[in-house]
Order: structure tokens, then sequence, then C-alpha cells
């Protein structure tokens, strides 16, 4: 399913010195949010409240557009708007966008919460691309230490764990930001996050969306050797021996590793300890046996406005 042109703006693919200031930049704003929590908390919620209606309708968009076609509903252009054109059917979609964000503006559900988060990584590792294996190599590994450092070592220097007291602030806050995914022990228990942190299971958004960045730059390699389109919503219609067929269980099992990690030890876990190795490791070896790896650290992005071998959103 293809996303509006007029609606979709070329992805940012990061430099190696963009993507190394990713994690001094994180640093600078976890400190930040450690000291001036209390300052800049409606600020973040204000921003996080316009980014989630943005995320959610590009999340949205391709799925409306596929069921438009499918049933043939007529849907003209109703509006020009910040020189993107919008028709009926997106103007109803915006309104719901908006609802569904004010209605976790108010109730703060953690279903809510998770729809939102799901959307921010979509609309995050569809516009921001990593060139190369060794760019994004570079970036996990700085991501692997200073997940580490800020999970284990911060309370040495700063006198508390700052990678979990944000966390907790949000927690014990009514109104719940979705930069993570939250899911409750007890399910039918019918908690929301404002509730006690000992009831949820806890998994940033960073934690899911950085390492998808990998699985974007190799399903991207996949497509540039392959002669045929690459639909993202029909995996199967890639071959067996593609990268993301190695890429995605070394992603799925990370996700689970670090759950059950944090559940096991009633402790914040540095999810990027389990994912960067399950992620990145796979890769390079299958590279290497198939002597692709070369060709994979140095190589550049297809050219995704090639309309011939455009990848499919």
């Amino acid at each position: 399913m293809e996303r509006n042109g007029d609606l979709l703006e070329a992805p940012i693919t990061l430099d190696m010195s963009q993507a190394l200031m990713i994690p001094v930049m994180s640093s600078c704003s976890l400190l930040l949010m450690f000291y001036l929590f209390s300052s800049v908390s409606q600020l973040l919620t204000a921003f996080t409240a316009i980014a989630s209606v943005s995320s959610l309708f590009f999340w949205l968009s391709p799925h409306v557009a596929y069921l438009k076609s499918q049933f043939g509903f007529a849907d003209p252009y109703l509006s020009q708007c910040c020189s993107k054109s919008f028709t009926r059917i997106q103007g109803l979609l915006l309104l719901a966008c908006i609802f569904i964000v004010a209605t976790w503006l108010v109730s703060g559900h953690w279903i809510l919460n998770n729809f939102l988060g799901i959307s921010l990584c979509v609309a995050f590792v569809s516009h921001v691309r990593l060139p190369n294996i060794k760019i994004c190599a570079m970036f996990l590994v700085c991501l692997f230490v200073y997940d580490i450092f800020w999970v284990f070592f911060s309370e040495r220097f700063f006198g508390a764990n700052v990678m979990s007291l944000p966390g907790l602030q949000f927690i014990t806050k009514m109104l719940e930001l979705p930069v993570k995914i939250v899911f409750p022990r007890n399910l039918w228990g019918g908690a929301s996050p404002a509730g006690n942190t000992a009831d949820f299971m806890i998994l940033g958004l960073g934690d899911m969306a950085i390492p998808a960045m990998l699985l974007a730059l190799v399903l991207c390699f996949d497509h540039r050797n392959s002669s045929d389109t690459v639909n993202l919503l029909d995996l199967h219609s890639l071959k067996g021996n593609n990268y993301i067929w190695y890429a995605l269980p070394g992603y799925a099992i990370g996700l689970v590793t670090s759950l059950t990690a944090g559940i096991l030890t009633h402790s914040p876990q540095p999810a990027l300890l389990y994912q960067v190795p399950s992620t990145l490791g796979p890769i390079f070896f299958i590279s290497w046996l198939r002597k692709d790896l070369a060709e994979l650290w140095e190589g550049t992005m297809p050219n995704l406005n090639d309309k011939s071998r455009q990848i499919e959103l």
C-alpha cells in the first residue's frame, strides 16, 4: 500500500556525526528530565500530543487508503493546508486521530498509550534512515554503552538511577506520555499506567525503534538486490534467503529477552544489552558467510524516489 505522495516526505538519512550525536543528546535530555522534570512536563505533554496525532495519521493513512480502494469509495479533495492536499476521508481520519489522542490525554489508558507509542515508532523508523551497516553498528554500539551506563552506573555519579527515575515519575502522574510500551502484569485487573509501577512491564520506545532501524536497512538492502517490488505489509512476498528473515527473529528474541530479564530481576534493564547482539550478530554472521559484509558495511540506501523500484509502505 503506497502512501499519498502529498503526505510522504523524504526520509532523513543520518551520517556518522549525526548518528554519534544522538546518544549525547539523549544523555542531555535524560539529565534535563532528571533535574527539571516538573518544569518541562507540560511542554513535553504538548509536544508529545502533537507528535502523536501526526504519527498516528501517518501510520493509519495507507490502511485507510487500502480500504478505500477495496470498497471503491469516492474521496474528493476538500482543501489544501500547509501545502498538503487533503481528501474527505483523510480529513475524517485526522479528526479521528485527534479524538484518539484527546481520549488518551483524559484517560491515560495503557492500551491507548501503546497504540500511540507504536505509531511514534513507525513514524520514526519511516522518516529516519541509516545508510549502511558501518554507521548502524557504530550507532547501536554507542547506544549499547549509553543504555548500560545510565541503567547500571548513573547512581554512582548522580545519587539515583537517572534512567529509571523519570520513568517512575511518568508512571505516578495521572497524565502518561507514550514514550514506552506498558503491559499490566494482570490484564484482567483493569489497571492503568497511573497505577503502581510494580503492576507493569515497561519497554522504552527507543529500545524498539533503534534496532528497528537496522531491520529497515537490511530490508532496503534486500529490496535493492531483488528484481521484485517489496511490499512491507506482505513479508511472504520476500524470498526466504533475504536478510530480513534473519534480522526479524533476532529482533523478536531481543525484545522477549529484555522483558523477561526485567520480570525476573524486578529491576530496570538496559534493553539494548539484549537487542544489539541479537540483531547485529545474525546480520554480521550471515553476511560474512555470503561475502556480502563489505557491501553492507559501505553500502548506501537505494533511491526511494525511483518509481520502478519503489518500496511500498
